[in-house]
């Protein structure tokens, strides 16, 4: 497995980062033992990075691999919604203690959009800088679905990491093309950040196109590592295959072509709107009939359901 030192840190991940949201709640919902093994699995075929967020709930499944393996070699990142000190402090203390670790190796600001967006979590980030001078973050940086953000993080000095949508149709990316976000992804690399991409299937919705997808992200210079969901042992022996340029198994290859995924609202749904008010992707809509599903707009990330105060909303 290829590893890449993240932009001007001294982080070395490898090119193939562990995506722990599909693994959790939002979606396969694998108990913290089966993640555990999953992460495991993952380690010992040379991951050493993983991506989660305090949204996806994955901690214990993050703790449970680390219970059995050794820290010290794990490069994780995770993301936080936090706008404030009091709000900042809670995401990283929670961070720590759920996945029983002493620091965080990079923690973002989630989904973040624009300069305006940046300036209203500011004091959170100053936070999480105040803490990375005391040893419990070695990295900051953000995560985001937009081009706007990233072009305004290269004002910004203190901002280290980039997690951004990067997938050969352009699909999740809410203000332009991925030619443009290349572009402004190149620039960033110039200047030292470290980039770590996502979606490069799209949530799911590129997979027929999958050899395809991963060749693209995998092709761009701009990205030190790119976060792949996995959900099962063969998706990660599949992945690493092909993240280590070896040929894979052709009947896994058409197993993975062919899985489809799509957003299923369940009948208790009571057409609250809060969901719809959550997608930014507006995938989601309020009709006379009730929620329905735009599947041509919608990534599968799974968000809106952590919105729904009755659960039912689930990738499947």
């Amino acid at each position: 497995m290829e590893n890449n030192l993240l932009g001007n840190t001294s982080l070395l991940v490898s090119k193939l980062c562990f995506g722990s949201l599909t693994m959790g709640p939002l979606q396969a919902n694998k108990s913290p033992e089966e993640g555990g093994r999953l992460l495991l699995h993952g380690f010992e075929k040379g991951i050493n990075f993983i991506d989660t967020a305090e949204l996806y709930e994955t901690y214990p499944h993050i703790q449970n691999a680390l219970n059995q393996w050794d820290r010290e070699k794990i490069i994780i990142a995770t993301k936080s919604y936090a706008y404030s000190r009091e709000t900042a402090e809670a995401s990283l203390h929670k961070a720590l203690k759920e996945m029983n670790i002493d620091y965080i190796d990079i923690f973002l600001l989630h989904e973040q959009e624009s300069q305006y967006t940046l300036k209203g979590h500011w004091e959170a980030f100053t936070y999480f800088m105040k803490m990375k001078e005391k040893g419990y973050i070695k990295a900051l940086g953000i995560s985001t679905h937009t081009i706007a953000a990233v072009a305004a993080s290269l004002e910004i000095k203190e901002i280290e990491v980039l997690h951004p949508i990067v997938n050969m149709a352009g699909l999740g990316i809410q203000d332009g093309s991925i030619e443009e976000m290349v572009h402004l992804l190149e620039k960033a690399k110039k200047m030292g950040k470290g980039i770590y991409g996502m979606k490069p299937l799209g949530g799911g919705n590129l997979l027929k196109n999958y050899k395809d997808c991963l060749d693209f992200v995998l092709d761009l210079s701009c990205l030190d590592a790119i976060a792949v969901g996995m959900q099962t042992i063969e998706e990660i022996d599949d992945n690493v295959a092909v993240f280590e340029g070896k040929d894979i198994d052709e009947a896994l290859l058409t197993k993975i072509k062919n899985k489809k995924r799509r957003l299923m609202i369940d009948f208790w749904c009571e057409a609250c709107g809060k969901c719809a008010e959550t997608c930014s992707h507006r995938a989601l809509m309020m009709t006379d009939e009730g929620l329905v599903v735009d599947h041509e707009k919608c990534v599968l990330c799974g968000y809106c359901s952590k919105s729904c105060p009755h659960f039912c909303i689930k990738v499947i």
